[in-house]
């Protein structure tokens, strides 16, 4: 009784005389000589003792480890009381800066490491993303040319540069075109009327003017744009008193009627482009693989959304796939023809309502060995072109479109869009795109050209 007495007076003796110290006690005095910390371990010693007294069993004495816990614990209390009383009150504690810093720079070795190692799912995905086409959709071709040294290669055909020019450059290179013109002849006028000092007698009814009533550059100028565009207003002529002058309007008429030939013909070329037509040419979003008449074949399907229709239509196909060959080259974009009915005349259409269009897969086929699963891990791109004269403007557009690994339906075949309606069939673009599955083996056309074959000998 007598010890647990002597315990509690002794800790409370402590914690009395830690509550009360003064800043400048706090800072000399040593963490580990303090009496808080000697005090911290008082109780539990008095409570082993006091349990000693009061049991049979002694107690067994606490580990290191709880013991260093403790300690570490008072520690840290110590110091953020210490801090709270020496820091001003609008800064941050001292303590969560570290922690603050070290999150910063666990997340920034983690981000590190994600980007050196990687994930291979992630990496694949992104990839998979961002595929990138040889012809989009739409028929744009993703090849860039790069930089070409020998530009003067485009002058030699100017009126095919010019065309291709955007609108924007184009307008700018129209309108440029005639007023240079205008500027430098109205310019020509005036220097012209200047050297016969027509200028200062502009006024005077005896003079006999090369230029009449030529007074400046801006009347120079209107001189030029009448002339040129032969307005004609009767105020401003060139007269008979000067050769030169007469020999100056033939040249800029005849400029004049080269620029009007040469720009009206780009602009007419340029708003009537057969490229605009190929809007109205569209393909079904994805290819499928299905049997027909036991074979296995490749279908797509196109259809025409004018009433003017596409006349000599022609399609073919292209297979971009790179591919490595026996001797160890690589051969990067390598293009395959596809076959569509070449020799039957099956790629010849008469493109009045969609039509689907065939591939067989035989042993000339690039899809030959071509199964369900392989499909899966190939890498390739379909390039269909639709080639045809427009009837409106006896022009030949072409149409282009792409199908990518991931494009391609293995065991799907297209539903009917048309129906037949009286007076006419009627065509159902809603249901262009729409496919629906099949029950079909995932064996590639050798593999079932090899099991029909084996079936036949037994």
């Amino acid at each position: 009784m007598m010890t647990a007495e002597r315990a509690s007076f002794i800790q409370n003796y402590n914690v009395a005389k830690c509550s009360s110290p003064t800043p400048s006690q706090e800072a000399s005095i040593s963490l580990t000589h303090s009496p808080c910390f000697q005090s911290s371990q008082a109780p539990g010693w008095a409570r082993q003792e006091t349990h000693q007294n009061h049991t049979v069993q002694a107690a067994p004495v606490e580990p290191v480890e709880e013991t260093q816990k403790l300690q570490h614990l008072h520690r840290s209390r110590r110091l953020k009381r210490f801090s709270s009383r020496w820091q001003s009150r609008g800064s941050t504690s001292s303590s969560n800066i570290p922690s603050a810093l070290e999150k910063m720079h666990v997340a920034k070795s983690h981000k590190k490491h994600c980007k050196l190692l990687g994930d291979e799912e992630s990496l694949h995905i992104i990839a998979s993303n961002q595929r990138q086409r040889y012809v989009t959709k739409d028929g744009k071709c993703r090849v860039n040319l790069g930089p070409i040294a020998d530009k003067s290669r485009f002058l030699s055909d100017i009126f095919t540069t010019l065309v291709d020019l955007k609108y924007r450059w184009f307008l700018l290179v129209f309108t440029m075109c005639y007023i240079l013109t205008w500027v430098t002849f109205g310019g020509i006028y005036f220097f012209g009327a200047w050297l016969r000092d027509d200028i200062t007698h502009v006024h005077d009814p005896l003079w006999k003017a090369c230029f009449e009533n030529v007074d400046g550059f801006l009347s120079a100028l209107l001189l030029s744009i009448e002339s040129q565009r032969t307005i004609g207003y009767g105020s401003r002529m060139v007269t008979a008193n000067c050769p030169e002058g007469t020999v100056l309007l033939i040249v800029q008429s005849i400029l004049g009627s080269i620029i009007d030939a040469l720009m009206v013909g780009c602009m007419f070329v340029k708003i009537s482009r057969p490229q605009q037509r190929a809007q109205t040419l569209i393909f079904s979003k994805h290819c499928v693989i299905c049997e027909r008449d036991e074979k296995l074949c490749m279908l797509f399907r196109i259809g025409d959304l004018r009433v003017s229709h596409m006349v000599d239509a022609k399609v073919r196909a292209k297979l971009i796939k790179s591919r490595q060959t026996k001797e160890g080259e690589f051969i990067p974009l390598e293009q395959s023809e596809i076959n569509l009915g070449y020799d039957t005349g099956g790629d010849r259409l008469l493109l009045v309502e969609p039509q689907i269009i065939t591939h067989v897969i035989n042993e000339n086929s690039p899809f030959w060995e071509l199964g369900s699963e392989r499909l899966k891990r190939e890498t390739f791109e379909i390039i269909v072109i639709l080639e045809g004269i427009v009837e409106a403007s006896g022009m030949t557009c072409q149409a282009r479109t792409s199908y990518t690994e991931d494009e391609v339906l293995w065991g799907h075949r297209f539903e009917s869009c048309i129906s037949l309606e009286k007076g006419g069939f009627r065509v159902d673009h809603s249901a262009f795109d729409k496919v629906f599955e099949v029950e079909m083996a995932p064996l590639s056309a050798k593999d079932r050209s090899t099991a029909k074959g084996e079936k036949d000998v037994f």
